[in-house]
């Protein structure tokens, strides 16, 4: 199985990324992997160009199972920030906004890789639910983007052992561990020097991991269309 034919060759390597001094502006360029990758990937690609299909997602069996799994979380995670940035809550400020857009831009790279790695086997665009969310409050928004990133670290953690490919575990360990550095700076946003605490890490220090079937079940009130997890029920 050659999932890796379609992945866009920045994404493989560790390559591309200019740093500039640690300051918080920088944190996240660092996080997403590589500037070049992001800017590669966003080229051509339009934020709202996901395909918006109302009924059922199948997630296939093997690794794309996997990947479509992945796949979904990341258009989910997407369109969130894309509401963010495009309605700003109220009082937010010029280095929020920056560190947001970073966000959203990683959010958009990790889509738009899923959907290349996958190529005819992806599942078609999510139709998301955000009504929940009250996008013009501060607090709002980032208690909905910490259950967003906390949800998506456990994910990768949990489904990490279906995987058989060892490079597409590689790029998965990769791509977990910004969506980690997501969940921190949030959790510093809601209360400075909260970036971890028991409910994610557990005693030995460790991430914790959901299964798909309990990640799904927590992302089912943001997402219209059913998705069938299959083999990773």
């Amino acid at each position: 199985m050659n999932i890796l034919k379609h992945t866009p060759p920045s994404l493989e390597s560790g390559s591309g990324l200019l740093v500039k001094g640690v300051h918080r502006r920088s944190f996240l360029k660092w996080a997403g992997g590589t500037a070049a990758a992001t800017s590669l990937i966003l080229t051509g690609c339009n934020d709202d160009d996901t395909d918006v299909i109302v009924g059922e997602a199948n997630l296939g069996t093997g690794d794309n199972a996997v990947l479509n799994y992945a796949y979904a979380l990341e258009q989910l995670e997407a369109a969130f920030y894309q509401r963010v940035i495009e309605s700003q809550f109220s009082g937010i400020t010029a280095d929020e906004t920056a560190l947001l857009t970073d966000i959203r831009d990683h959010e958009v790279a990790h889509r738009e890789f899923f959907k290349a790695a996958l190529g005819t086997n992806a599942i078609g665009g999510l139709e998301v639910d955000f009504s929940s969310i009250d996008f013009g409050k501060r607090e709002s928004v980032l208690n909905a983007a910490k259950t967003f990133e906390d949800l998506g670290v456990a994910a990768y953690n949990g489904a990490g052992r279906f995987l058989t490919s060892a490079d597409l575990l590689a790029i998965a360990g990769k791509i977990v561990s910004v969506e980690a550095r997501h969940a921190a700076y949030i959790r510093d946003l809601i209360s400075n020097g909260t970036f971890a605490d028991s409910t994610v890490i557990d005693a030995n220090g460790l991430e914790m991991s959901k299964d798909p079937s309990a990640v799904l079940q927590a992302a089912a009130p943001f997402i219209k269309t059913k998705i069938n997890a299959g083999v990773l029920a």
